[in-house]
This record gives structure tokens, sequence and C-alpha cells, in this order.
């Protein structure tokens, strides 16, 4: 579609708006909406917290009278059904709305067609702006959800200058900054669910929560790819504030093991294993029967290479520490991923620093 540059500016900030409701309004997608007239903002919003008003409705109760006549610029197409609010469409149109531009089309069946509505409202439409690519890449697990029963999952790994992951095989080494940290806290929050495998939760009995002034809408679950049963009734997850604690084992683990895990307060999801572990397919088809739709994988290095390799990751943030940890260091990826694997891969945006710490956002092609 062919915008000005003021048009294209407008709608790219009403995109950013959307971001703001990082952590608070998943399973919805993130939306922000931008009111002007003549170039100039009359008007915007965006929506702030699941079960909340809509960014259209955000942005008409801020531009009040003036949003007769106006370009409402939005993230997503405006949805045009009733569900925990009314329709956005139906707000457009009651405000004298002349123009919608909307970036990415709803792949949702149900909230799909606003675009329709609104023309039949007599409301010019130009949308979707985006490909399905680049619209996919704002919200995705909400794509995702969309096309598939299964959550989708995203990589989080903190690498050595030098790509190692730990200084020596079963060794707790801290690579990133407090800056960086809290970053992990900030991205924690807006996943259904935290993934680590037994050996990471051995090692560095996490607390796989979110912390340092970070909140999240509901506390992510924590889940832990256990297939023998191994992890401590006393790790610090099972004792310390957060999600529900799930570890997800074989269904031939030790049931004397699996018992003691339930007295500390996990709740077991035996799923069938194989000699590589837990059959994946399997525990995350459990874990979307139970309300997961997105899972952030923090490791270890093991059970991140192998959702790589088997394709089920969608997005990989890899922090890179200024420091080098040697030859007899812990490689971040295994040989689980392989050459061909990376050809799927590219960057998504620009590298930034988070301190001393350089992030990069890869996502693997559509």
């Amino acid at each position: 579609m062919l915008l000005s540059d003021v048009e294209r500016h407008l709608l790219d900030r009403a995109v950013g708006l959307g971001r703001a409701g990082w952590g608070r309004v998943h399973p919805n997608p993130m939306v922000g909406c931008v009111l002007a007239r003549d170039g100039t903002v009359v008007g915007e919003g965006w929506h702030e917290h699941f079960g909340g008003p809509h960014a259209e409705v955000a942005a008409l109760r801020s531009a009040g009278d003036e949003a007769a006549g106006a370009t409402a610029f939005v993230s997503l197409e405006p949805c045009g059904h009733h569900g925990k609010t009314p329709p956005c469409t139906e707000a457009l149109v009651r405000a004298g709305v002349a123009r919608v531009v909307f970036a990415a089309a709803d792949p949702g069946a149900e909230a799909s067609g606003g675009s329709k509505t609104l023309r039949r409202g007599g409301i010019e439409v130009i949308g979707p702006v985006w490909d399905r690519d680049t619209s996919r890449a704002e919200n995705p697990s909400f794509y995702h959800a969309s096309e598939r029963e299964s959550p989708w999952i995203a990589v989080k790994l903190a690498q050595s200058r030098d790509g190692m992951i730990a200084a020596g095989p079963g060794r707790r080494t801290q690579l990133t900054s407090a800056k960086a940290r809290h970053w992990v806290h900030e991205l924690r929050a807006g996943f259904d669910a935290i993934l680590v495998g037994s050996e990471t939760a051995r090692v560095d009995d996490p607390r796989l929560s979110v912390r340092e002034g970070v909140s999240a809408r509901v506390a992510p679950t924590r889940v832990v790819f256990d297939t023998d049963a191994s992890l401590s009734p006393s790790a610090a997850m099972l004792s310390e504030p957060g999600g529900p604690v799930f570890v997800v084992t074989g269904q031939e683990a030790n049931e004397e093991r699996t018992r003691a895990l339930e007295s500390a307060g996990a709740r077991i999801l035996a799923v069938a294993s194989g000699s590589g572990g837990i059959e994946v397919s399997g525990a995350l088809s459990a874990l979307w029967e139970l309300g997961v739709r997105s899972i952030l994988c923090e490791g270890g290095g093991v059970l991140a290479s192998g959702l790589i390799g088997g394709g089920w990751v969608e997005r990989l943030y890899l922090l890179t520490a200024p420091l080098e940890l040697g030859p007899k260091g812990v490689p971040v990826f295994g040989p689980t991923v392989g050459e061909a694997a990376w050809r799927e891969w590219r960057p998504f945006g620009e590298p930034r620093w988070l301190g001393p710490d350089r992030l990069g956002v890869f996502r693997r092609r559509y």
C-alpha cells in the first residue's frame, strides 16, 4: 500500500504504542491506535490490559469530538465481533471516523472481516499495509495460535564472546550484566510459560519467575523437561513465589520421585519419551491443553539446540557477553543444530546493547 511519509510515521507510532501492552494483554495481540487530522494527532491509545478497552476505544476517548472526520491508524485490523468488549468497528463508525489505515490483517476467524464492516459503515479503509510475514513477526504467538494447536516457542540464551554457555560441564556461570538480567524479566512477562531442561534446573536452581520490579498480568507457568523426574523437591522454583510448576516426565519415571515432587507442589505431566528424552510433540500438546500458548525456553544448550534443530522454535534471543571462557567451556549450541537448520534463520531488527552485553534477535523464515 502506498502511504505518505506522514502516514507511515503515524502508523509506526501506532505500532510502537501497541508494544506498551507487552506482558499485560497476552494471549490477546498488542495493538495501538493513533487518530489524526491533517497529519496532526488528536488522540491515541493502546490495548493496556487483557479484558480492558481495545486500542481504538482508548484512542477515541482520548480524541473526544475531534475523532469525527479523522483518520485512525491502527496496528491490527479493527475487530468486528463481540468478545470481552464490543466490536471496535462499531465504535469507529459511531464516532464518525472518515478513514482507517491498518497494518496487519486479523488472522482470527471471529475477529477478521472488520474492514468489511467499516466499509459498510461508510469509512474508507486502507489495509493491510503489511504482508503476512511482517504481521506475524509483530504478534507471533497470536498468529501462531490461529494456525495450529501448539504453543509458539522462543529461545533465550546467553553466551560468551567465544560461543560458550558455561565455563565447564555442570558449572553455574553468570555471563550477563544486571541490565541484561532486568531485560530478561521484562521478556518473561510476555510469555505463558518459561521452560528449562533438567540439567539447567539442577545446576542453576532457577526460580523462573518475573522479578526485579517487573510485573506480569499472570505469573508464567514454570516448566521443566525432566525425563526421569530428577528435579529436587527442594528446588527453588517449588518454594519461591511464581507461577505453577509443571514437571514433564517420561511415562516410566520413578514413581517415588514423582510423588515426592507432587508433595512439594509440582504437577507431573507424563508423556512419551525415547532415547533422546521427552517427546516434544507430546509435551507441547499437553501444555497446549493446559492453556499454554507461548513458551520461552531459557536452556540449557542441549534442550534449546534440540528444539531449534527439530524446527520447534520461531524466535531466538541471543545475548553475548564481552568475555571468553576458553576451550574448556560448554558450547552454546550442540550438534543437533546443523548448518541446514540455520539457513532458515535471519536477523530480526538491529542488534542492541544492554549495558556491556549485545542482544541479537533472530527469527525463522515462515
